[in-house]
């Protein structure tokens, strides 16, 4: 005997559904296969799908699912396939005008469709197809399913082939005899309709050849009424045979089910067919509904591919098998050991394992994994104690290094406030920096750089990035020191802005050292300039006189000499040129006007005297200049527009340039530009060429700053700023030490 259960307690059945899970995946991965093997059969099916429709003989669709056969089919078929279903009413058969109407019903709604296959299920939906096939389904060929062998004519019609059904009415007399072994009698239930009829004479005659021949009562065509009243006045040890079609609510008063069901509380009732389950009837012996849809499948994806029915012979289903409603053997108190073998028992209740096997499974894991996770916690614990005296050690390790550094590094929270800070020593006093309990960290620095380090430090807290600056810092003797400040932002265990840490170190030192340096710088420079002004002198008061002297006296051997006179003029003529240059390169080394007139005069000479001798156009403007500067302020501003001058007639590629000459509050700006190719700013700084450190050094010696805006194709842009209130001059530059 084999069991089977219903799927709301089977946990079989739920394992399955998990399963099923999976299916949608194995199905993408079966159709990338299919494809990879095969794309152009795909490719050219994909676009021609097929067109099936199935009559259904019976009108009670719960009854007869079309899911399984259309699911066969698909699976068997390599392109799309449409289905159309139409379920028919067998008892109408035979009335007057219902075949006819439906001829017309089907024939406007397929008439114009062209279909591919046309499916019937039971005999009545076949034998109607078939009579009708020219004029309804002409040329589509027809599969039938669920038909009776003894039904079939012979020779079957042109055009179909199908699967017959294996009815077993002798596996379910036997069945209703074997669980009833007192049965007296045998009610046989039915309607009026020719497919009730067959049945009922098929019955009868299975009936009449059993060794037993139990009396026969014939329950047939009766009203509901009347049905369920003869019913109720049947004889004790009496079995019904229940095969009233299951149909539309015109055919009887009360549902067929409602029939059955109240029939089936009084006596045991078994049916030939099985759309009897879970409406109170025993069961019976029914055929492999699996087979019969597999087997059907097979067929229609035949006929699909282009083969003839005629050539496809009909298969024969053979399986059949006794199943039984577990609850109703219950009810009627029926062993199991009565049932024959291989048996399926339905809606059979689960066991305790069987339905909590879930839930004790997952106990028993919770179990497991709470004792596995108790032990990690015992071991953490310990292990946790280890990793706490070694972080006891090295926060000790860190602190002693912290307070030790060379540095003064500190902690600030969120809002800017200072909440950690080393012992720090300053090596020039010997004494703490600051001491964070008598004195804030704001007090500390010099008022001069207080409001640039204020709004560095909330800039920072704002912007939350990384941040250096150089400020002045007091020591406990009061005097002032050079600091660099580098911060960085941190992190609480959210991940959460915490504020920033950072360190500071004395630069003073190096302070020093590069204003030193700066002020090597400055004395070279005016030594440089001290040299050109000697220069300067020695071509214009020597050698240019010199040079005239030589000029008015070739001048006069070429009045008193006859016929080298054209040689002599051309002499002339290159020594009045030689002079000429000697006084450009003279002006050039160390123009006076810029000593005695000023800065605009003399850069207007200058821009007029490069114009001239390299036959380009320099466009010289100014404004609010002060007519008053001071000799290195001019000097610097003059140095970088010759410089700048020269880099763009060198490398710009144009021949026009502008250069103006501005008065500002702060001091007096230059700027030159042209429209030339420009270059890579970057670029130029890395390489350090000397005229661009020329100028550098020159406005850093003022006290001043250069910017150079420039891009490829885009022109360059020199912008020199010399500013006239924090001017400090080099002779002043030892005065630094002041600061200390």
């Amino acid at each position: 005997m084999e069991e089977t259960r219903t799927p709301r307690f089977s946990p079989g059945r739920r394992w399955q559904r998990k399963l099923c899970l999976l299916f949608p995946w194995l199905a993408v991965i079966q159709f990338l296969v299919l494809l990879a093997q095969c794309p152009q059969g795909l490719a050219e099916g994909a676009g021609q799908p097929k067109n099936v429709l199935i009559l259904y003989s019976f009108s009670r669709r719960e009854a007869l699912d079309s899911g399984p056969l259309q699911a066969a089919i698909r699976s068997r078929v390599s392109v799309p396939v449409n289905f159309y279903v139409e379920y028919l009413e067998t008892q109408q058969f035979g009335s007057p005008g219902y075949e006819k109407g439906l001829r017309e019903i089907l024939r406007d709604k397929y008439g114009r469709q062209k279909l591919d296959l046309v499916v019937t299920v039971s005999f009545s939906a076949l034998r109607f197809a078939a009579e009708f096939h020219d004029k309804l389904f002409p040329g589509v060929p027809i599969v039938f399913t669920a038909v009776a062998p003894e039904r079939l004519p012979k020779p079957l019609w042109p055009g179909v082939t199908g699967v017959t059904l294996p009815v077993d009415i002798r596996g379910t007399l036997d069945l209703a005899l074997r669980l009833h072994p007192d049965t007296k009698n045998i009610a046989v239930v039915a309607g009026k309709s020719e497919f009730e009829n067959y049945w009922v004479e098929a019955t009868n005659a299975e009936l009449g050849r059993n060794a037993n021949k139990p009396n026969v009562i014939d329950l047939i065509g009766l009203p509901t009424d009347q049905l369920l009243q003869k019913v109720s006045q049947l004889p004790l040890h009496t079995v019904v045979f229940f095969q009233l079609i299951p149909g539309g609510s015109s055919y009887m008063v009360i549902d067929t089910y409602d029939v059955l069901a109240a029939i089936a509380q009084r006596f045991p009732t078994y049916c030939i067919h099985n759309y009897c389950f879970d409406h109170g009837a025993m069961g019976g012996s029914y055929p492999d509904s699996d087979e019969q849809a597999g087997n059907t499948g097979e067929l229609a994806a035949r006929v699909l591919s282009g083969e003839p029915p005629e050539r496809v012979p009909v298969v024969n289903g053979h399986h059949v098998r006794a199943q039984v409603d577990w609850r109703e053997l219950r009810e009627r108190n029926i062993p199991e050991s009565r049932l024959p073998a291989n048996t399926l028992v339905l809606y059979r209740q689960p066991t305790v394992w069987e339905r909590y096997e879930e839930y004790i499974v997952a106990g028993i894991i919770l179990i497991v994994i709470q004792t596995l996770l108790i032990a990690r916690l015992l071991w953490h614990g310990a292990r946790k104690k280890r990793i706490e005296a070694k972080l006891r050690e090295s926060e000790e390790r860190f602190r002693v290094m912290v307070d030790t550094a060379p540095a003064l590094i500190w902690t600030l929270n969120r809002d800017g406030t200072v909440i950690a800070l080393n012992r720090r020593t300053a090596p020039s006093s010997g004494g703490p920096i600051v001491e964070p309990v008598e004195e804030t960290w704001m007090d500390t620095i010099h008022p001069d750089d207080l409001p640039a380090v204020q709004l560095a430090h909330a800039t920072a807290l704002k912007t939350r990035e990384p941040f250096s600056r150089e400020f002045r810092l007091r020591r406990r003797d009061g005097g002032y020191q050079w600091m660099v400040e580098v911060a960085a932002p941190r992190t609480n265990g959210r991940g959460e802005f915490a504020g920033f840490i950072g360190s500071t170190m004395d630069v003073t030192d190096q302070k020093l050292a590069q204003e030193a340096l700066r002020t090597v710088s400055g004395k070279l420079i005016e030594a440089q300039e001290a040299e050109r002004s000697r220069i300067a002198r020695e071509l214009h008061d020597h050698i240019c006189q010199r040079l005239a002297i030589l000029s008015l006296e070739l001048e006069q051997a070429s009045e008193s000499a006859n016929g080298s006179a054209g040689h002599i003029l051309e002499m002339r003529e290159h020594c009045n040129d030689i002079a000429m240059d000697v006084q450009a390169l003279s002006h050039e080394l160390h123009s006076s006007k810029l000593q005695y007139l000023g800065l605009v005069p003399a850069l207007r000479t200058f821009c007029n005297e490069f114009s001239e001798k390299h036959s380009v156009t320099v466009h010289f403007t100014y404004e609010k200049v002060p007519a008053s500067l001071p000799i290195e302020v001019s000097l610097c501003l003059f140095r970088v527009a010759q410089e700048a001058l020269r880099n763009a007639l060198k490398y710009s590629g144009t021949r026009d340039f502008s250069v103006h000459l501005s008065g500002t509050d702060e001091g007096v700006e230059l700027e030159v530009g042209d429209s030339g190719t420009g270059f890579d700013v970057e670029a130029a700084i890395l390489s350090r060429g000397l005229g661009l450190v020329s100028m550098q050094e020159r406005i850093h010696l003022i006290k001043g700053s250069l910017s150079i805006e420039s891009r490829p194709n885009c022109g360059t842009k020199v912008t020199a700023r010399a500013p006239l209130h924090k001017f400090v001059s080099v002779e002043s530059v030892g005065q630094f030490q002041e600061l200390r």
